[in-house]
């Protein structure tokens, strides 16, 4: 992806002129770039000795929900943990199937606690998977697009937090 984009800045450079195309290209380039920085974040190692901003997390996000069916409400500012920063990923990542129709994702701290919400016309919750985020039963069978509802829980264990979950036909409220 970086070869692509300097690849990109070469020929801006080269003064080939601004186009569509080359526009359609840039904003694909970030798009991906984004959705690696993402993927790293929530599926990679987290070093709790390590901080992220979170206007850096809000701008890798805000890239990957600015066109689409999602839209993102992110109401965290400061610095957090890169283990906290990971969860609040794979959150998003759970919270994200609950609205395959389309609607809104909210981030939002209060009272020291963490609140990612989905909010749409219509969800669809697998209530196996989200029952298994706080019961650490045993992990339920998952497809590969279910990966994070399996790493949650042991992240959020890692942290010492508790998730609680509660929805219903147009809202889901996960708080940790």
């Amino acid at each position: 992806m970086g070869a692509v984009t300097n690849g990109l800045e070469l020929l801006e450079l080269s003064g080939m002129g601004a186009s569509p195309e080359m526009a359609l290209i840039s904003e694909s380039a970030a798009d991906a770039n984004a959705r690696i920085r993402l993927f790293r974040l929530a599926f990679g190692a987290a070093s709790e000795g390590q901080s992220l901003r979170c206007e850096g997390l809000g701008d890798i996000l805000g890239t990957i929900y600015r066109t689409g069916r999602i839209t993102l409400d992110f109401g965290l500012s400061g610095t957090v943990t890169q283990p906290l920063a990971q969860v609040v990923v794979l959150s998003l990542l759970c919270a994200e199937q609950t609205i395959p129709f389309g609607g809104t994702l909210g981030v939002a701290q209060q009272e020291g606690r963490l609140e990612v919400s989905a909010k749409g016309g219509r969800l669809q919750v697998n209530d196996v998977l989200w029952n298994s985020l706080g019961a650490m039963a045993p992990a339920p069978e998952v497809t590969p697009a279910q990966v994070q509802f399996l790493l949650l829980p042991e992240r959020l264990a890692a942290l010492g937090r508790t998730p609680e979950v509660e929805h219903g036909e147009t809202e889901l409220r996960l708080r940790f």
